[in-house]
This record gives structure tokens, C-alpha cells and sequence, in this order.
């Protein structure tokens, strides 16, 4: 309805404004004086007339002043016969220029236009309001068509292959086979072998799952259709399944091709949780989808893939086999990945000589692909803002803080007091990490606010690695507590800032004691059970398998794992407080120190007892230890 009054109001100021131009062409702009035929004889014999324009029988009179006349004569007299009928001389007629304008065509013009100029508007209105209406009627009739995205493999520009995919080696193994079945099917339908019809893409966000989608498509050199799990749900019943009926519908006629399903778990959750009723939209469209995969013919070659990182949430119809029967893990990149994938990204990108991409893949362990991207994006927006030509070190470095921690905020100033306090704060979890083999290597410390922190310090393992040890969680724990024990040693009273470091620690000891089973008192189970409502897909409960009795036991481990860690960090604040005291020192000075400068103070004031940072045990995701200002 409001697209028809904007096209009405449109074609509505264009009538005006055609009716404006044609009305000050056709009606003059003074308006001559009417006369009678003896007046005009007159002025003539005077010497008064300069010019007579003659158009049929009407005269139209410019007088040598400068005033315009009309009068009229007979239609089949000539003005010749006018002028000898009323005795005009030819020496009076030759002083007025005669012009004789022959009005034959232009009346028919004249007619013509002024029919065909209503009705032409009038048919250009109804033309405007019919297109309309027709519109309004084919999107009402498209409503149960699919919205899917298709890239034909003609399209080179947004053609995607393996070769532009960096790591995922395993991953890219396994989708080749769906690519070498999509180029030669007879391979395998000759040899009896059925390829999976659904292939599964299982990990976290930003791993890369839709461009691996989009390289298959590209490598097999097929039609590839895209579309996201949310689109197929509407607020009518039925929609979603008649669009997933017409996207295989496509599909099938383009085959070979992919159908490339994007979060599948909007639409592909466990059904019968009891809300929605029987007629549930979503559990509609599930349903088609089910149907659709399994009525595929044998030499039908469309291949469904689909992505997600809830992969625990789906419908079990979904993952049995001649559905989603393959599936194919997307890990987190390990160091060399995370390399290779930023020298993909860095391609378009002036890096400067000192920039080294494995030195950038160190200091980012955990980051996904997209994570990696927006590093890179964000080290350009730094330079461009500092007018540099190039990207150096310095510019990716601050780009990972940036995106692990937030831009710096620099209009959040500290007293100096507050300053002093979060160097402290800092300083105690370093030392503590410095200072416990089983921790990982400080590389950076600083006290200048970032995102919600006023400080954080840097630690990083030198090697991935997928599995932790007690030791380095009881580590953990100590160094989270150090900045909590160093405001209470030098200062005598606590803050405010140590509220996330206890918010962590409380968590990660509770896990160890319910989740990992590494109390040694409880031993080696696991307690509570995670219940989830499916409709939401969120935890919103726990079910408690264990007695009053087993609660009380587990909330003492879990404050003898915090009491621990508390005397581990008070022993080392202790013990080394004159390194603690020279680290605040540097701290207040420079207010960042990178890992050599932090190794440089131990290395100068050797006092024993220090770890050696290259004996201890890494872990293989990232952590910055918040100071205050973290609520």
C-alpha cells in the first residue's frame, strides 16, 4: 500500500509538472489587445503597424511602439484583397512587414496533442497501478519459494577453492571425496558405493565452515545454493517446508550441485520438546528436510551440506546414516594453520620488513580464521589512522590486543594512587607466573586501560596443545589469585579490581571439581547433569545427581583448590618482593613491558629461585589476566 502512494504521488507531481511546461508554451505571456479590422486599416495608413503576422483569419499586429494587437478578417480573403478593398496604398503597405503563416498542419498538431497528452497520462497512470498490483500478487505467490543464494560456477569472481582455503587439512580430505563424487558419480555407482548425502560441518564460529562449503562447490566446478537455516522459518504454517521443497526443486534441476545449509540447528533441533504445538513452523520445516534427503534417487548427484556449532542440539532423525551420515570436524587452527592463514589474508596488505606472520601466529593461539582476518583488518586501520604507507610489528601487535581486550581508552585516567594499585595488581600475577614452572610465559604487561580493564597481563604458551594438566589448572588458579594477594600485602586492604580474577578462579575450581574430576578427595566422577531447554537452546538449569552431603564435600574441595592457590601466590609475593617492588618500578615508568623487558629484570637482580620459562608447561589457548576495573 505505501509503495503504491509513493508511485501515485510520483506520477502524480509528473502530471503537474508536464501540464505547467505545455500551458506556458502554448498561452503567451502578454496578451494582445483586441481591435477592430478599421483600427488596423488605420494605424496602417498611419505608419503605426511594423509587422502583421496573417494565420488564417485572425492578424496579429506589432505596432512601432512596441504594443501587440489582434483583429480578425474573412477566412478565404487574402490580405492582398484586404488591403486594395480598404484603399491601402503599396507605399503605405511596404513600410509593414507582412508574415503569412500557414496553420494547416499545426491545428492538426495542435488537435492531436491536445487528445493524445490526457490520454497517454491517463494510460501511463493505469499502466503504473496494474504493475503494482501485479507485483504485490507475484510476491504474495513467491512467498513459498526459496530465497537461496546460488554461484554458478561460471561466476570466476566468486569462485572459492581449496588452494584459498589455508589449514584444515584433515577437513579438506575428507570434503574431496564429495568433490571427486559430484566430477565422476559412475566411479562409484559402478562399484555399488553410496556417497554420503548430507555432509556435516562441526565446529566454532568463525572456523571457517561456509568458505570450505564454497571450495567443494568450486573445486567440483558445480551450482552451489546457499541459504541459512533461519530463512526457511516463517510466521505462517508451511511456508518453511514449501521453501525447502522448491530449493531442492532447484536444486535437482541444476544437478550436479550443492545445497549449502548455514546453521542448520535453527531449524534442525531436537523435536518434541512440547512447545509450539503440533502444527510447530520449525518442526514443519525439519520434517520436509528429512523427507527431501531421504527421497533422493540414487544417481540424483546433489550433495546437502551443513554447518553448525551446536552439533549436541540436533534431531537424531538428522544424523542417521542416508541423511547427515558424514560428518567432518573444523578445529581451531594450530600454529602453522594460523600462519598460513594470515599470509592468505596479508596478501593485499604493504607489511612492512619487520613484520614477521609466524611471530603474529605465536602470540595468537585460539584465534579462528575469522579471528585471524580481523586482526590483520584492524593492524591496517592502525596504520591508515597514523598515516603510515605500511603495516609494521608494532601495529599487529596492538591489533591483537585490540581484538582480544578492546581499543585502548585513553580518556580513562587513573590517580595516581589507582595507578599504583593496578601496577601492583599486575605485577602479582606476572611474578606468579613467572615464578610457578607449570604457568605460562608472561609476555606483556601493562596499565593502560583497555576495553573494561584498567590493566591485564599477557600470558601465552609457546606450543598448542589440546589437553591440560592439574597442575597447570592449580597454576592457573595461583596466578589468577596473585593480583588479589598483592594489593593485600602492600597495601593492607582490597579493591574492586580482583572481582573478575575471584569470578574465574571460583569457576575454574568448580570445574575441576565436578567436571574433570580432579578432586583427589572425591575422586575421579562427575556431578550434576546440564539440562537445556531445545526450544531456546540454552542451559537453563542443572539436575543435582548427588546428595546434601555430596554438596557440602564438593564446596569444601572447591575452597581447599582456592586456599591453596591463595597460600601458593602468598608464598611467592613473599618471597620475591623485590622483584614484585622492581617490576611496579618499570611498570610506573613505561606503563607497558613486552616479555623481554619483564625476563631482563629477573636476569639483572638474579636473586635464585626464579622458574625458567622455558621448563615450564604450556597450554594451548590464550589468557589475559584482568586487573581492576573489571566488574
Amino acid at each position: 500500500m505505501r509503495s503504491l502512494l509513493k508511485n501515485f504521488l510520483i506520477f502524480f507531481g509528473v502530471f503537474i509538472a508536464i501540464f505547467a511546461i505545455f500551458s506556458r508554451i502554448s498561452v503567451p505571456l502578454t496578451k494582445p489587445t483586441p481591435v477592430d479590422l478599421g483600427t488596423f486599416i488605420q494605424q496602417i495608413k498611419d505608419g503605426q503597424v511594423k509587422a502583421v503576422e496573417v494565420e488564417g483569419g485572425k492578424l496579429t499586429v506589432l505596432l512601432t511602439d512596441g504594443k501587440t494587437e489582434t483583429t480578425y478578417k474573412e477566412e478565404n480573403q487574402s490580405f492582398s484583397e484586404l488591403a486594395t478593398n480598404f484603399g491601402i496604398t503599396g507605399e503605405q503597405l511596404s513600410r509593414t512587414k507582412v508574415n503569412v503563416k500557414n496553420n494547416g498542419s499545426s491545428i492538426w498538431i495542435n488537435a492531436l496533442f491536445s487528445f493524445l497528452l490526457p490520454f497517454l497520462l491517463i494510460s501511463g497512470f493505469l499502466w503504473f497501478m496494474f504493475r503494482q498490483a501485479q507485483g504485490q500478487s507475484n510476491r504474495a505467490l513467491s512467498f513459498g519459494q526459496s530465497s537461496a543464494r546460488e554461484i554458478q560456477p561460471t561466476d570466476k569472481r566468486a569462485r572459492v577453492t581449496f588452494a584459498d582455503v589455508a589449514g584444515a587439512k584433515e577437513a579438506k580430505e575428507e570434503l574431496s571425496e564429495v568433490v571427486e563424487f559430484l566430477r565422476l558419480p559412475q566411479k562409484f555407482i559402478a562399484l555399488g558405493a553410496r556417497v554420503p548425502k548430507g555432509v556435516l560441518l562441526l565446529g566454532s564460529p568463525g572456523t571457517g565452515k561456509t568458505l570450505l562449503a564454497k571450495a567443494v562447490a568450486g573445486e567440483a566446478n558445480v551450482p552451489f545454493f546457499n541459504i541459512s537455516g533461519s530463512e526457511f522459518v516463517e510466521m505462517f504454517v508451511g511456508v518453511g517446508a514449501s521453501r525447502v521443497r522448491d530449493l531442492f526443486r532447484k536444486a535437482k534441476k541444476s544437478a550436479p550441485a550443492i545445497v549449502f545449509i548455514d546453521e542448520i540447528d535453527a531449524v534442525g533441533r531436537q523435536r518434541g520438546a512440547g512447545l509450539g504445538g503440533s502444527h510447530d513452523e520449525r518442526e514443519q520445516t525439519l520434517n520436509q528436510i528429512l523427507v527431501e534427503m531421504d527421497g533422493f534417487d540414487t544417481d540424483t548427484n546433489v550433495i546437502v551440506i551443513a554447518a553448525t556449532n551446536r552439533p549436541d542440539i540436533l534431531d537424531p532423525a538428522l544424523l542417521r546414516p542416508g541423511r547427515f551420515d558424514r560428518r567432518v570436524v573444523v578445529d581451531a587452527p594450530d600454529i602453522n594453520d594460523r600462519e598460513a592463514i594470515l599470509k592468505v589474508h596479508a596478501k593485499r596488505k604493504p607489511l612492512g620488513p619487520d613484520v614477521s606472520l609466524r611471530r603474529v601466529a605465536e602470540r595468537t593461539p585460539g584465534f579462528t580464521g575469522a579471528d585471524l582476518a580481523n586482526l590483520l583488518n584492524e593492524a591496517a586501520i592502525l596504520a591508515a589512522r597514523e598515516n603510515k604507507k605500511i603495516i609494521n610489528l608494532q601495529d599487529c601487535m596492538s591489533a591483537i590486543e585490540k581484538v582480544m581486550l578492546g581499543p585502548e581508552r585513553k580518556s580513562y585516567v587513573l590517580s595516581e594512587r589507582e595507578k599504583k594499585i593496578t601496577a601492583y595488581h599486575e605485577a602479582g600475577h606476572a611474578l606468579v607466573a613467572h615464578e610457578l614452572p607449570a604457568a605460562d610465559p608472561v609476555h606483556k604487561i601493562s596499565i593502560i586501560s583497555r576495553g573494561r580493564v584498567a590493566g591485564y597481563t599477557l600470558k601465552l604458551p609457546t606450543e598448542d596443545k589440546k589437553m591440560h594438566s592439574r597442575k597447570e589448572f592449580v597454576a592457573d588458579l595461583a596466578v589468577m589469585l596473585g593480583g588479589y594477594v598483592a594489593e593485600q600485602k602492600v597495601f593492607g586492604d582490597l579493591t574492586t579490581g580482583a572481582a573478575n580474577d575471584l569470578q574465574q578462579a571460583t569457576r575454574l575450581s568448580r570445574q575441576l571439581v565436578t567436571k574433570y574430576g580432579m578432586s583427589l578427595k572425591l575422586g575421579p566422577r562427575t556431578f550434576g547433569e546440564k539440562e537445556e531447554l531445545i526450544f531456546l537452546g540454552r542451559e537453563i538449569s542443572e539436575q543435582r545427581d548427588y546428595s546434601e552431603k555430596t554438596a557440602q564435600l564438593i564446596d569444601g574441595e572447591v575452597g581447599r583448590f582456592l586456599d591453596d592457590a591463595l597460600k601458593t601466590a602468598q608464598v611467592v609475593i613473599e618471597q620475591k618482593r623485590a622483584y614484585l617492588d622492581r617490576i611496579v618500578s618499570e611498570l610506573l615508568k613505561k606503563e607497558t613491558l613486552e616479555r623481554e623487558e619483564f625476563e631482563a629484570l629477573f636476569t639483572e637482580h638474579s636473586a635464585g629461585g626464579a622458574g625458567s620459562t622455558d621448563e615450564k608447561s604450556k597450554q594451548s589457548k590464550h589468557r589475559a589476566e584482568r586487573g581492576p576495573g573489571k566488574d
